[in-house]
């Protein structure tokens, strides 16, 4: 890789000038240092104290007019820096992200410390076979397979790019003989595990059809819809993975589920009525909103 070696005046100037960039298009500026520190190497203190400035010379990955292309990108088509990055940080894990794969959430890092708790709670769920269903960029397997060091973890997905990101987060954290990768519809890959996953995970697409074109554009206009269209009512997905679960599920296996806030009550009638669960909870998210369904099968 060719070096751009500019002063560091000159950088200091092109630093300026983007953070009111950034500011005016009503992004916040930790955005930027973020991009520069993942792209670009400098550590957050450097950036701050913008030491740089007296610097006879920076040697630099890409040209500043590179640079600039590249953060217009952010401003003007509102591409998250996750993409523009290629990764992006989640629990333990720096995971590589594309527009193939939904942009994992620090909500969703919560659901392996339920799921961890769980544990603790109920026998064998530690080991054994786990299921994460709609793996995406892979996250939640790779943080079942972190805090369940004898566990099996069955990942499935429909997007065959998006399995090969979810491959190579798992290839390159070294967890490629704990989990195993399936390109198919939900459980529909899993026929020989009937009867003997002792727990499954799902950040389903859970977002209402119409409401989809009324989020931020970063989201609507760039992460992949398969991941987030959860038909009329946002409950298509979830209402699928509640009736056929049981058939999956030994007794006593978890069921734990993502949702969005306001649906707890919808998730949790659905999982009485259907007659397979029990100890039925609606946890909160670290804001205080409704996020986790948690049960177990009967």
């Amino acid at each position: 890789m060719t070096d751009h070696v500019i002063s560091g005046m000159e950088f200091w100037l092109w630093y300026r000038q983007a953070q009111v960039d950034t500011r005016q298009a009503d992004v916040p500026v930790s955005e930027l240092d973020w991009l520069l520190q993942g792209l670009l190497g400098f550590d957050a203190l450097t950036l701050r104290l913008q030491s740089f400035q007296d610097l006879s010379s920076l040697n630099l990955s890409v040209s500043l007019s590179e640079l600039t292309e590249l953060w217009a990108r952010r401003l003007h088509d509102r591409v998250p820096v996750q993409y523009l990055l290629g990764r992006v940080q989640w629990r333990n894990f720096s995971l590589v992200v594309s527009s193939a794969v939904l942009i994992p959430r620090p909500e969703t890092e919560l659901m392996i410390d339920i799921a961890l708790e769980a544990s603790r709670l109920q026998t064998n769920l530690s080991s054994c076979d786990w299921v994460d269903l709609g793996t995406g960029s892979g996250a939640i397997a790779l943080g079942l397979a972190e805090v369940f060091p004898q566990g099996l973890i069955h990942a499935v997905d429909v997007s065959a790019e998006g399995l090969a990101i979810a491959c190579l987060n798992r290839d390159n954290l070294g967890f490629t003989d704990r989990i195993k990768f399936y390109q198919g519809r939900w459980w529909e890959p899993l026929a020989h595990l009937k009867g003997k996953v002792r727990g499954m995970l799902s950040n389903p697409p859970y977002i209402p059809s119409e409401v989809i074109s009324t989020l931020q554009p970063e989201v609507a206009h760039h992460e992949p819809l398969l991941a987030l269209d959860g038909g009329e009512d946002g409950l298509d997905c979830i209402r699928y993975l509640v009736e056929t679960a049981p058939d999956y599920l030994q007794s006593g296996g978890l069921w734990l589920i993502e949702m969005m806030a306001g649906q707890g009550e919808d998730v949790a009638k659905l999982l009485y009525n259907q007659g397979s669960y029990g100890q039925i909870k609606i946890l909160s998210d670290l804001a205080g909103f409704d996020r986790y369904a948690i049960a177990y099968r009967i």
